[in-house]
């Protein structure tokens, strides 16, 4: 029957009576739910930390490895690009395979790429490295998403979804604070070597603690062609979002990848109509609950990423912040997303997920409204108001669409489900970086000619405005040496004031795609098969 599970014979209460004292210790914490959530913690702690800490070390290994603006790229795109394209078919081998061996080789191998990556001499190397810690990524995150599916019982699963939650969303957005206390004060091969340590803690625990769980009807073979279709449509997609930015929307290129992506994710479609044990069954779809949550995770990951992206560029470069003080000012955001993930789990349990999921998305289009309106000379106690509405609004969307997404699935498909909401999260991540980059550059094109031209400032020569700006779209006042302390000021003023009214333009078109989330939250409810995997182990 669907939602059975059996359980692995390392289970507790196999022990002989006269088994050693740490034998029985040991089968008494194998399977045990929290125990078994901090393990799950400690791993995806890594992969949600890697995905912000490294931008803050990316200058120091540009400088020290002699890379390219490029080869620099590279490391951030390298590894998004490899756990949004393997995360889905990595919830899949989960699923066949069993999700506690697939998290410990995901823990096992995203240790040992980041101590790589610390010992590399060359930037081909490091982004070598980063392509594999996404691989490994991708194969720890669905896999600890299915352990916690079926080890709490539904009673318990939102809330421990919800510190699930938390820790993903503290790391992602603690992720600058950390490197740049380490990039400062130690160097930035430490931003990979802490991964090592971590991951042998995350290691030992999963081999002491964590339980198998597999479906009775779990999946016998592997849809080899699916995971290729998919795969290279996701891809295509993926690469297309990364590349906009410098081939622009109009480019041929951009839409021949878009359009490759289309035919290919066709494609796919078709062929899961026709295997016997497809990669993702499509009636999966047919619950509008768990479509829901995907388009909604989509939608939160735009407006929450897309937006983080550019006040990290008006808190360093238009507030002339250093890195760990840009990162101190997101604690608000950060500590609200800390205290909001646990309580949020405990409203969705009483309240189930609808009005809490449209109530976090409502928040959110607000605190995005509100950073629209910042200034340059805007006090941190005003940012701190909206950053703070910003996480307490992200909150409940985190741990409520992941349990929509995980609950509505049948126990079978668990690490599908966890595949297919990281994945979500990770392509609307790369869309509103890529949509809300293109409004930003738009606007600061228009506004900036007009502005430079109304402030009485010298004219450009030939080529001088594409990089003039450039230099705006992140905040930075390109004055040019030996210029008066009058010119350079006038220049500062201009090219902030230009993005300020380009980085209002952007958050405004993300509160509008928060608006349209909270409408899509109304179609979501509790998972109907939350019930499935629970019951076993030690509440």
């Amino acid at each position: 029957m669907t939602g059975q599970t059996t359980i692995d014979a390392a289970g507790p209460g196999d022990a002989a009576p006269d088994a050693p004292l740490a034998s029985s210790v040991a089968a008494g914490l194998r399977g045990h739910p929290w125990l078994t959530l901090i393990t799950v913690a400690v791993g995806v702690m890594m992969v949600a930390l890697d995905g912000t800490i490294v931008a803050i070390a990316n200058p120091a290994i540009r400088d020290h490895l002699h890379a390219t603006f490029a080869d620099v790229q590279w490391i951030t795109n390298g590894y998004f690009l490899a756990l949004a394209v393997c995360l889905i078919t990595a919830g899949k081998l989960g699923d066949r395979f069993g999700h506690r061996q697939t998290f410990l080789i995901g823990v096992s191998g995203f240790a040992a790429a980041s101590g790589a990556i610390g010992l590399s001499h060359s930037i081909a190397a490091v982004v070598t490295f980063r392509v594999f810690q996404g691989l490994f990524g991708a194969l720890l995150m669905p896999a600890a998403l299915g352990l916690l599916r079926a080890t709490f019982p539904a009673e318990k699963l939102n809330m421990a979804i919800g510190i699930w939650g938390m820790v993903i969303g503290a790391s992602t957005a603690g992720g600058p604070i950390l490197g740049g206390v380490l990039v400062e004060h130690v160097n930035w091969q430490s931003v990979f070597f802490i991964n090592v340590p971590v991951g042998a803690l995350a290691l030992v625990l999963g081999a002491l603690i964590l339980l198998d769980h597999r479906a009775e009807n779990a999946p016998r073979s592997f849809d080899v062609l699916g995971v290729a279709l998919l795969s290279g449509a996701m891809f295509c997609l993926v690469w297309a979002l990364i590349k906009a930015p410098a081939w622009g929307w109009g480019d041929g290129r951009t839409w021949l990848f878009i359009a490759a992506s289309v035919v290919l994710f066709a494609a796919f479609s078709f062929w899961e109509t026709r295997v016997g044990e497809p990669l993702i069954p499509l009636g999966l779809f047919r619950s509008v609950p768990l479509s829901a949550g995907v388009v909604l995770m989509v939608l939160m990951a735009i407006a929450f990423m897309g937006g983080l992206f550019f006040v990290t560029f008006y808190l360093q470069n238009v507030h002339g912040m250093k890195p760990v003080s840009a990162g101190l000012h997101l604690l608000p955001l950060t500590g609200m997303m800390i205290v909001g993930s646990p309580l949020a789990g405990a409203a969705i349990t009483r309240l189930g997920p609808r009005i809490p999921l449209a109530g976090g998305m409502a928040a959110t289009a607000v605190a995005m409204y509100g950073m629209s309106t910042l200034e340059a000379d805007t006090g941190g106690a005003v940012m701190s108001i909206w950053f703070a509405l910003l996480g307490l609004g992200l909150a409940p969307v985190m741990v409520g669409a992941t349990e929509v997404i995980v609950g509505n699935a049948p126990m079978e498909l668990s690490g599908v489900a966890g595949g297919l909401q990281q994945a979500a999260m990770q392509i609307g991540g790369s869309l509103g970086t890529a949509v809300l980059g293109a409004v930003m550059a738009s606007k600061v094109d228009s506004d900036l000619p007009g502005n430079w031209t109304g402030a009485g400032l010298p004219q450009w020569t030939p080529g001088q405005l594409d990089k003039t700006s450039e230099a705006v779209q992140v905040g930075v006042a390109p004055v040019p040496k030996g210029v008066s302390e009058q010119i350079a000021a006038e220049i500062t003023e201009v090219a902030h004031h230009t993005f300020i009214s380009g980085m209002s333009l952007a958050s405004l078109v993300a509160a509008g795609v928060a608006a349209v989330a909270v409408l899509v939250a109304l179609f979501t409810k509790r998972g109907a098969n939350a019930e499935a995997g629970a019951g076993v182990g030690h509440i």
